[in-house]
């Protein structure tokens, strides 16, 4: 009778947890659909979308978004599946003149998925493309809330953690995201796997897991690291930070997990042969990190033995070894494969922290968005606002110092058995996964400070990490500690396009010029592409040499030249028609040194207009610029272009075609 009443009782005990573990997980997935419903209705009432004309839809997906999403629609219209594969893979219309594989050059599987799944799910009779995409968007915000709850709920044993982090992330849309006005940016895609991995990374640190718990959740690991790289350009930057910050945690003796390494590895060669070996994943910094990284370990044997001041040395000459051995790797295989796609934003990286002023036209497009300049101070005074900043910044000073106190102990230890022995004994302590969301705030705080595009990398994770803060019962013990409390006694910016452009732009599309090639600037293009279809010169995809130099020709067309050498240039990359831009031509909205006119100045070697300091080695320019003097419409502009189409925001040009002269003429 006793036995079976202890039955009675272990079931109903585990029925208990089974039913408030449904109940967290419920929570979790009701906020995570609340602000995919939020962003929805905010899209939606933003652009009136559902009221709206379909090329004024498919314009309201701007600059890259746009090229993004015109292969979609590409291979929604292709005879077949296999078809519009093939056209991806042998692509003529992206730029002129070349065949490029589109699958090898661009982060599009999401799109290609995307059009496979809406065919065979038979739902083209009440969903339309374009809602089933933006959709399936909106849908990812839900596993960025859910991915967020769990780290939360995971770093504090707390269901109200997880229930205050989905909070915090909807009052914090402005800062947190910005899927509602740009849902084709490939970050709209990835981050919700990137915050899915680290809440992956969090189990799988958690102290007394059983062998078939880390299997399963490595697994998971690699799914969405998989998943991250797969979706954005920039996941290798993204994965080196993150290698960082195992390799510091590693050096401070708070846990060993090589496989956390080879989940990267694994993901970023996978990635690789899905994009048809694409030379720029075997030539980024994190691979070359990693190998490194794990070489130098391998050898260096004696590494946590001795005392502190000796592992103190042997860290430092471990790490000057490590990042030695980094970029010897990283410069034999960009060598080796001849690999030029991501110089500029090096270029770019050497110049924003002062290493050398640059003159590199690429390089100074970058330095003058906004978007990579520093992270404004009004998104500080937006987070206080919300009450987040001031629980963050206690969790993260209180936690840091412990991590350093910690890092201190374990380094004055000899090696990891003693260590793991004393860990028990001491005052103070720090579990793996703590440390690890401790130095993934910091590490992605700093690349947020330095780029402000990067801050929805940190400001969704700080949600997670301030609700830790505030529900998590070590955090509160340790707070009682340093005030000496018996702890067991109390405690048990692209805005939307507006209207009248959306206009323009549909007129641009209706106007009657045949099926030919266009030159324009980047943003221009892209949606030029998706609403007609026309063949481009350039686009907004950058991460490519050829296509980089290429831009930077058909850009004279806003530069000092003469009309034959942009007829020369425009030609020798077979443009029809140009596309010119007074926003551009005339452009107020940066200040003098960043218009697009001014980087083109500086790259040719000119004086920039207006008034202001100019460098000596600058020339005046013996032409005046081409985009206004075009409109004069005289000799020889009028000789070698025909304006075709005006409204307030485009001019249109045909490219008038050089009669060549016949060799008999020109015979004495």
């Amino acid at each position: 009778m006793i036995i079976n009443m202890e039955k009675y009782l272990e079931i109903d005990h585990m029925c208990k947890i089974q039913n408030r573990l449904l109940y967290i997980i419920l929570l979790g997935i009701s906020l995570g659909l609340l602000c995919c419903i939020y962003v929805s209705t905010l899209h939606e009432n933003d652009l009136w979308f559902s009221n709206i004309k379909e090329v004024e839809r498919e314009i309201s997906f701007r600059t890259e978004c746009g090229l993004y999403y015109s292969y979609y629609k590409q291979m929604l219209k292709a005879p077949s599946i296999q078809q519009g594969l093939y056209e991806l893979i042998h692509d003529n219309t992206t730029e002129s003149k070349r065949t490029i594989n589109i699958l090898q050059r661009m982060n599009i599987y999401q799109e290609v998925f995307l059009s496979i799944l809406y065919r065979i799910l038979h739902i083209q009779t009440y969903l339309e493309p374009i809602y089933f995409y933006i959709y399936t968007v909106f849908a990812l915000q839900t596993v960025y809330v859910i991915a967020l709850f769990i780290t939360s709920w995971l770093l504090s044993d707390s269901w109200l953690a997880g229930a205050l982090s989905g909070v915090w992330y909807i009052l914090n849309r402005v800062d947190t995201t910005r899927v509602e006005f740009t849902i084709s940016l490939r970050e709209n895609w990835s981050i919700p796997f990137f915050a899915l991995q680290v809440a992956a990374i969090t189990c799988y640190l958690r102290p007394q897991l059983k062998p078939i718990q880390q299997r399963v959740v490595l697994w998971l690991v690699f799914v969405s690291t998989f998943c991250f790289c797969l979706t954005w350009q920039f996941n290798q930057f993204v994965l080196l930070v993150q290698a960082l910050i195992i390799f510091t945690l590693d050096c401070l003796d708070f846990f060993t997990v090589v496989s956390l390494y080879l989940m990267q590895v694994f993901s970023l060669l996978l990635v690789w042969l899905l994009q048809f070996c694409n030379s720029m994943i075997l030539g980024s910094l994190v691979l070359s990190f990693i190998v490194s990284a794990l070489f130098i370990k391998h050898f260096q044997t004696g590494l946590k033995t001795g005392g502190f001041v000796t592992r103190v040395g042997k860290l430092a000459l471990h790490t000057l070894l490590v990042l030695t051995l980094t970029f010897t790797i990283n410069y034999s295989a960009k060598t080796i494969l001849q690999l030029k796609s991501d110089e500029h934003i090096f270029k770019f990286i050497k110049a924003k922290f002062g290493f050398g002023a640059t003159r590199d036209f690429d390089a100074s497009l970058y330095l003058c968005e906004e978007a990579f300049g520093l992270l404004p101070l009004d998104t500080f005074e937006r987070l206080a606002g919300t009450v987040l900043l001031y629980p963050y910044l206690c969790t993260l000073s209180v936690l840091f110092i412990l991590l350093l106190l910690v890092a201190l102990s374990n380094l004055s230890t000899n090696g990891l058995g003693q260590a793991c022995r004393e860990r028990e004994d001491r005052t103070f302590s720090m579990r793996s996964d703590v440390a690890y969301n401790l130095l993934h705030t910091v590490f992605f705080g700093l690349l947020s400070f330095s780029t402000m595009r990067m801050k929805y990398l940190w400001t969704g994770h700080m949600c997670a990490f301030a609700a830790f803060g505030v529900c998590g019962k070590e955090v509160w013990s340790l707070y009682l500690r340093v005030l000496h409390c018996n702890t067991k006694t109390m405690l048990s910016h692209t805005l939307p396009p507006s209207q009248s452009l959306m206009e323009e732009i549909s007129e641009l599309r209706d106007c009657n010029l045949p099926l030919t090639l266009f030159a324009g600037s980047m943003q221009l293009l892209a949606g030029i592409k998706l609403c007609t279809g026309r063949v481009l010169t350039n686009h907004p995809h950058y991460e490519d040499q050829a296509l980089r130099e290429r831009t930077r020709q058909v850009y004279q067309i806003y530069a000092r030249q003469s009309a034959e050498e942009v007829h020369k240039v425009l030609s020798s990359v077979g443009a029809d028609y140009i596309v010119l831009e007074d926003s551009i031509c005339y452009e107020r909205r940066h200040s003098r040194g960043c218009r697009l006119r001014d980087l083109l100045d500086l790259a040719n070697g000119h004086i920039m207009d207006g008034p202001g300091e100019n460098e000596p080695d600058l020339i005046s320019a013996s032409h005046p610029r081409f985009c206004e003097a075009i409109k004069t419409d005289m000799p020889p502009y009028s000789t070698l272009f025909t304006r075709v189409f005006k409204n307030k925001t485009f001019n249109v040009y045909k490219l008038k075609k050089l009669k060549k002269k016949n060799k008999a003429e020109n015979s004495p």
